[in-house]
């Protein structure tokens, strides 16, 4: 996790992945169109542009409507892909449910019978050395890499909003509702979100950590977690 991040957080899933190429391909149409606005812009300045046709023609008006058309098209495209692709569940093999409340997360492993917890933050005056303030968890989310899971999120009270950037990850937790994404992590490591809706008081303090581990050490915290439970 690195601080005082400026850029986009690294990616940890292919719909992430989608994602960055997708917003540095927008900005760079959007650096193009920026430029070359202010260079015509300097060019009227210095009076370099002058052109008796150019308020009142039609090839003008032609040029500036056809070329936004296009730029919008060429946008369009890879965005409608990644809305598709975030939609689509395919082959899952594990399915979680999270529960928004106020304020914190409960977790449900729905192919396992009685097994759920909750996740709270962890208090300031607890933490450990190796722990980060606001965002570290009593009860992490435990999830296998490369395994394809099925998200299901909702919730007990107000609208929250389950999120984890590095995953690309960002469901509105509804109250009587359940909504779905895809989720399939590269490697193992520590990733954190937040709730991203403001849900009330104490919304900056529900954290959300989802730990990635292989599929062997996730079948050994399963069994130990329902055999002491």
């Amino acid at each position: 996790m690195n601080t005082w991040l400026l850029t986009l957080q690294n990616s940890n899933s292919p719909t992430y992945d989608m994602m960055i190429f997708f917003h540095d391909f927008t900005m760079i149409i959007l650096i193009f169109i920026t430029m070359m606005i202010l260079f015509i812009m300097m060019m009227m300045m210095k009076n370099k542009l002058i052109n008796r046709f150019l308020l009142q023609g039609h090839s003008i008006e032609l040029i500036w409507t056809i070329m936004p058309m296009f730029i919008l098209v060429f946008i369009a495209m890879p965005s409608l892909q990644i809305l598709y692709l975030t939609d689509e569940l395919h082959n899952n093999k594990l399915t979680i449910k999270t529960i928004g409340h106020q304020w914190y997360w409960s977790y449900e492993y729905s192919d396992f019978m009685n097994m759920e917890f909750d996740s709270f933050m962890i208090p300031e005056n607890q933490l450990t050395m190796n722990e980060f303030r606001l965002l570290d968890v009593d009860n992490r989310c435990i999830l296998p890499f490369k395994f394809p899971i099925r998200m299901l999120t909702t919730s007990m009270d107000v609208i929250h909003a389950w999120t984890v950037p590095a995953l690309g990850i960002k469901m509105d937790s509804t109250p009587g509702r359940l909504n779905q994404t895809m989720l399939f992590m590269n490697r193992p490591g520590l990733f954190f979100g937040q709730c991203s809706e403001i849900c009330g008081t104490n919304h900056s303090f529900m954290p959300i950590v989802i730990e990635s581990t292989n599929f062997i050490n996730f079948k050994n915290w399963l069994i130990y977690f329902i055999n002491n439970n």
